[in-house]
């Protein structure tokens, strides 16, 4: 049987850079090669296009960007190409393309930009589309649409840099503190401050802007985190729910990163209901959002047992050690497996 060639996409403009490249190599390394051939695309911090042939610890260690394993390369603009050319010195070889997985967290990547260009060249994509990549990065927009669907979400305001620092005061008076600032399309929780006090509102919108030019001030929600895998076009299958407690502060990127930092639990220890709760309000969101093919739904569960809305991750973190695969791995589903999982339903039509 000939294999599918799935072109997986990792790096880019993004902060969430090295957190892309240890996701690509676990992807890759985990696909099924009797039925997949992948194409490695990297994109460099600067933002430039290489198809990668070398050892993939290479990306692994961020070494992979260099003259020997990386030739320059394009999706062709020819729809009826699905392809992508690369540039050799001497030759310029085309690589045909049935389908392509960007495993790119953050800006430049998961929030539409890249799936806008793949669905422009029909190719296939796995994972989740432009609208729905784009709404879910901005924070305040998927609250209010989730928000109008009768599900909790925090309070929050919307600001940006000519937004006048005593009306963010104001904001941050109505919501009580502690409050979180965060930028407004950001990930990993980069940028995110949780603001205590007064005094500390404008450090904490500085270096919210540091990361985009539009912020959010959010209420905190008393309680823990929750988080589901969900997967599905139209038949949607759900993972064990997780639960993460935070001793002081929030799940910040140290937590995200350095695991022994927080207490993450698979299968979370709540109830048989409203572990039942949790799945069908992720459920909810996913389709609400219009995701396709896999996402992460996190929620809070408040002091009141009350389940609330934080966000969704349409690209979540892929390594062997992730939230995502985790979940189903609790399930009694291999890494391996998922992936094959999850590129079968990018290529669904």
């Amino acid at each position: 049987m000939e294999r599918l060639s799935i072109a997986v996409i990792f790096g880019g403009c993004s902060p969430e850079y090295n957190i892309s490249l240890k996701s690509a190599h676990a992807v890759i390394s985990a696909m099924d090669k009797r039925r997949y051939q992948p194409v490695i695309l990297g994109v460099s911090s600067k933002g430039d296009w290489f198809k990668f042939d070398g050892d993939l610890d290479k990306i692994l260690n961020d070494t992979w960007c260099n003259s020997i394993d990386c030739t320059p390369a394009v999706f062709s603009s020819y729809r009826s190409e699905k392809a992508v050319w690369a540039f050799n010195k001497d030759k310029i070889e085309k690589f045909k393309i049935d389908a392509a997985f960007p495993i790119m967290h953050g800006k430049n990547g998961e929030d539409g930009t890249v799936q806008g260009l793949l669905e422009l060249l029909g190719i296939p994509l796995i994972g989740c589309g432009t609208l729905c990549s784009a709404l879910c990065m901005d924070k305040y927009r998927a609250h209010m649409l989730v928000k109008a669907a009768g599900i909790n979400v925090p309070t929050s305001f919307l600001f940006d840099k000519a937004t006048d620092i005593e009306r963010i005061f104001e904001y941050a008076e109505k919501i009580h503190y502690p409050l979180y600032i965060k930028p407004l399309r950001a990930g990993s929780s980069y940028g995110i401050t949780k603001v205590w006090f007064p005094g500390e509102l404008p450090d904490a919108v500085g270096k919210a802007f540091e990361y985009d030019d539009q912020a959010v001030a959010e209420e905190n929600i008393q309680g823990y985190e929750v988080g589901c895998a969900v997967m599905g076009n139209g038949k949607i299958v759900i993972g064990q729910v997780d639960e993460i407690r935070v001793p002081e502060g929030f799940f910040s990127y140290e937590h995200k990163y350095m695991p022994k930092a927080s207490l993450i639990k698979v299968p979370a220890d709540i109830s048989h209901e409203k572990a039942q709760e949790i799945k069908e309000t992720a459920q909810n969101i996913y389709r609400l959002l219009g995701c396709r093919g896999f996402a992460r739904v996190d929620m809070f569960v408040d002091m009141n047992e009350k389940v609330v809305f934080n966000e969704v991750n349409t690209i979540p973190g892929f390594t062997s050690g992730s939230r995502f695969p985790n979940m189903f791995k609790a399930c009694g589903m291999t890494f391996e497996e998922l992936i094959s999982d999850i590129i079968g339903l990018g290529l669904e039509t």
